[in-house]
């Protein structure tokens, strides 16, 4: 679990990273570089997830040697089933990071939500249901191993 107490907006105690994979973790369908590493690291702090549409058909194989969960999710609904996915863990616990215009319910309902531009750019759904940006993925993962950035940022 990871524990910050941020003044002004309050005690947050991580237990879950929910990430999107596709322009999030990866580009063109392969996992960008450094990715693999950070989510190691933070899986020893926290419970891993990866939840995407899988728009290149890659995710299974790319994240082959990170410790996560990975849900492939299908239907025209994936931003609605993004959202219940961080709900039934436990939104209060949960950091979720994204790019899409998909992950902006799940980046509203997190404890903390953080939208991330990469190669594919950042929605603007995503980017006003946030509340941190970053610009690229290894910054967004850097904050669950550097906390008091996460304090730093959000602190009033």
């Amino acid at each position: 679990m990871l524990e910050i107490d941020i003044p002004g907006y309050g005690l947050v105690e991580v237990e879950h990273l929910v990430s999107d994979f596709t322009g999030t973790l990866s580009a063109d369908g392969g996992l960008l570089s450094g990715a693999r590493e950070l989510l190691n690291r933070i899986a020893r702090i926290v419970k891993v997830h990866v939840v995407t549409a899988d728009t290149f058909g890659t995710a299974r194989t790319a994240l082959e040697g990170v410790e996560c969960t990975l849900a492939v999710l299908t239907g025209e609904d994936v931003d609605v089933q993004k959202e219940w996915f961080v709900r039934d863990l436990g939104a209060e616990h949960v950091i979720a990071i994204g790019n899409g215009n998909n992950d902006r319910l799940m980046l509203k309902l997190a404890r903390i939500g953080i939208a991330v531009s990469e190669k594919e750019g950042c929605a603007i759904a995503a980017l006003t249901n946030a509340d941190i940006h970053v610009n690229n993925i290894r910054d967004g993962l850097g904050l669950l191993l550097n906390p008091l950035r996460l304090k730093a940022t959000l602190r009033s």
